[in-house]
């Protein structure tokens, strides 16, 4: 079973499982050679699946909290006064610092975990260098797409499009992480590409209490369709990268990966932010913030933390699971956004949106039990294989 097969990965569970093993030996010599009582036995395992599964769900919460939050407080930024596009890419990136603390703490346990490969192993430090440059300036064209795509589109109409990424996200996996291609993936492809061209058609941005600039309805679904299969693009890329290049998918090669992707990504969008001349504008634009200056400086930093809590949600996904898992996870969220946005936006949830919405909910379902019937093969293979070895 998947999460069997994962559960090695996160660093200590080794040694955690090897100072049980330590402590049973230390009772047995110490009661003559007694054996321990046949309870005792399966407690370990039964710790450790508890473990990752408490470890799984922490960064689902992770994932579907900062997401919803820092999606909602992008639209809060526009709708009091806020039109820095660069601004925006920059919070999206910009809270790596938070995880500092992590790679401080992995770092100084690395010697003593026997998960983490040699330093021998570890690729050159001019091609990591190469590879999270790369990483993070697709990040920040991404970002760029996504705050363009939220300016121009009421929340609930973009997170619904945002929903496409999990078919995008089945094609790049295909082609690049060789996953399989099954009927009810390339139902939910068809699902999910069929819900996100409903609401182009129907131009979902009538109705919305947002103030949306007049006729970028059509730039604005194409920004976040695009930005939907770069982000998909991504998160594979990512995944060949643990596979074929860093060869470990720990935590403490996630953190790494995302804190230096992240970085340059950030890098890139403070660069993109002067060179547009966009900062001359900041101080103007916080003075006529509808809500106040101090408003105008929580709403950033909180859509900064709230971004860098998705962020690390989703690395701690492709660490403990995949990311494909990670994708669809990310797409659950979809169902929250538009009924956030109608709750605090004033969003019109009409009849075209609604449906929209239940076949990509249909679509992420599909995908999700496809998933699990996968897993389900694997573990019938695992006893098989166990019973014939017996």
């Amino acid at each position: 079973m998947e999460q069997n097969k994962q559960l090695n990965r996160w660093p200590g569970r080794a040694g955690i499982g090897g100072q049980e093993g330590r402590d049973d030996h230390g009772q047995r010599a110490g009661d003559g050679g007694a054996c321990p009582p046949p309870v005792a036995a399966p407690r370990p395992a039964l710790s450790k699946r508890l473990t990752w599964w408490a470890l799984v769900l922490v960064n689902v919460v992770f994932v579907l909290a900062g997401q919803s939050v820092a999606t909602l407080l992008g639209r809060i930024y526009y709708d009091q006064g806020g039109k820095s596009l660069w601004m925006q890419t920059v919070v999206q990136s910009c809270g790596t610092p938070l995880a500092i603390p992590l790679l401080l703490y992995f770092r100084a346990t690395r010697k003593s975990s026997s998960s983490v490969p040699p330093a021998a192993a570890r690729p050159p430090l001019a091609k990591l260098a190469a590879i999270y440059a790369g990483l993070g300036v697709l990040l920040a064209g991404d970002n760029l797409m996504y705050s363009y795509g939220l300016l121009y589109l009421p929340m609930s109409t973009y997170s619904i499009i945002c929903a496409s990424q999990v078919s995008f996200n089945a094609v790049f996996s295909y082609f690049l992480n060789k996953e399989k291609f099954r009927a009810l993936i390339l139902n939910s492809v068809v699902l999910l590409t069929f819900s996100a061209a409903l609401v182009g058609v129907s131009h979902g941005s009538d109705g919305s209490g947002s103030d949306i600039p007049t006729g970028k309805f059509p730039a604005g679904f194409a920004l976040t369709l695009s930005a939907s299969a770069l982000f998909s693009l991504i998160l594979s890329l990512m995944q060949l990268t643990f596979e074929e290049v860093l060869k470990s998918d720990t935590l403490p090669t996630v953190l790494e990966m995302q804190f230096w992707s992240n970085t340059a990504a950030a890098c890139v969008s403070v660069a993109g932010l002067f060179a547009s001349g966009e900062w001359r504008g900041i101080a103007g634009e916080m003075a006529a913030y509808r809500k106040g200056e101090v408003a105008y400086a929580m709403t950033l930093a909180w859509t900064a933390v709230s971004w860098q809590l998705c962020t690390m949600g989703l690395m701690g996904l492709v660490a403990a699971v995949s990311s494909l898992f990670t994708n669809v996870i990310s797409t659950v969220g979809t169902p929250l956004s538009p009924v956030i946005a109608v709750i605090f936006l004033g969003d019109r949830m009409d009849g075209v949106k609604l449906l929209a919405m239940l076949i990509a909910v249909w679509g992420l379902l599909s995908y999700v039990y496809q998933h699990y019937l996968d897993d389900r093969a694997k573990e019938e293979q695992l006893q098989a294989g166990k019973i014939s070895a017996e």
